[in-house]
């Protein structure tokens, strides 16, 4: 039984397809200018509008859409009232088409709950998704952290701590550009990190399970108009990313005892965020192709609700 998940999140255009243990996700992340920040949603859309068909027929061309028993896609950033991202309508307009024409389910999912299933099962832990569980949602709009339910085929996710204005993406995104790196930056930062021959430990405030990053920025700013090495600035922006998360992470464990934690996201696939997590806190981790935007979990959580007996 095999089934077909699309994301067109706002940096990536993915399609995945599921059989219940084995599955292959293609993605192509959205062109951005150099220097800026981002995409509006109306140019993500059309690159998303333009882009779906071709992974769709690479996927065709090798054979993987035959026999596909249903069609889900993210048409939301959370499965919450009133979350709503207009880049999500080009894989549920399509993925909806396609169903029709078939004949088959379509089935709506949102953003973070696939980043939770593709982060599960790229560790070897699908298990996690059928018990309560502690996740950590890490992107470049995202910082949260999550007390996880099934319900159901699907998740339920409370958000229990994480960031109260910037993103840890959007920090290392805006540190990134400021020293002349292309969007999305992260990749760009973990590599600078190991030539870093300074370490100033920042330390970020964490009250209760939440902390601020804004400060840090300014901080980044001020090493960068003071001629700091741009390596040393880099480090310097992961470390205060790495060091809060993990503080959060071990608060949240005692908070919250027994519960594994399970990490997901692009930001999670950082070398330095990611030793910490296994290493201190003992978490899961997702593979790093899986921690950032993929349709992988959309595929899954379609498969689990084709094979419920789900009507959607």
């Amino acid at each position: 039984m095999v089934v077909l998940g699309i994301d067109t999140s706002n940096y990536t255009t993915s399609a995945a397809i599921f059989d219940g243990e084995t599955g292959v996700n293609i993605g192509r992340l959205l062109e951005v200018r150099p220097g800026e920040l981002g995409l509006r949603q109306s140019d993500a859309l059309f690159q998303h509008v333009k882009r779906l068909p071709g992974l769709l027929a690479e996927l065709a061309g090798e054979g993987r859409l035959a026999g596909i028993k249903a069609v889900g896609a993210s048409t939301r950033p959370r499965a919450v009232e009133g979350s709503y991202m207009p880049c999500f309508l080009a894989g549920e307009g399509q993925g909806r088409g396609i169903a029709a024409v078939l004949e088959i389910p379509f089935y709506a999912h949102s953003h973070q709950q696939g980043h939770l299933a593709a982060a599960a099962w790229s560790a070897g832990r699908l298990d996690l998704l059928d018990a309560p569980f502690l996740a950590w949602h890490l992107s470049g709009g995202t910082t949260e952290l999550l007390l996880v339910r099934p319900e159901g085929w699907t998740v339920t996710a409370e958000i229990i701590g994480g960031t109260s204005d910037l993103s840890a993406g959007q920090l290392i995104d805006r540190t990134g550009v400021l020293l002349g790196l292309q969007f999305p930056a992260g990749k760009a930062l973990d590599g600078l990190y190991a030539q870093a021959d300074a370490c100033y430990e920042p330390r970020v405030k964490l009250k209760d399970l939440t902390f601020s990053l804004s400060g840090m920025e300014n901080q980044v700013k001020a090493l960068a108009e003071e001629g700091e090495k741009p390596a040393n600035i880099a480090r310097f922006t992961l470390d205060a990313v790495s060091n809060v998360v993990w503080r959060a992470t071990q608060e949240a464990q005692r908070r919250y005892p027994g519960l594994p934690v399970l990490c997901s996201g692009g930001v999670a696939s950082n070398t330095q965020l990611r030793a910490g997590l296994t290493g201190i806190c003992g978490a899961i981790v997702a593979q790093p192709q899986y921690s950032t935007d993929n349709a992988m979990g959309t595929a899954i959580f379609t498969w689990r609700a084709l094979k419920a007996g789900e009507q959607p």
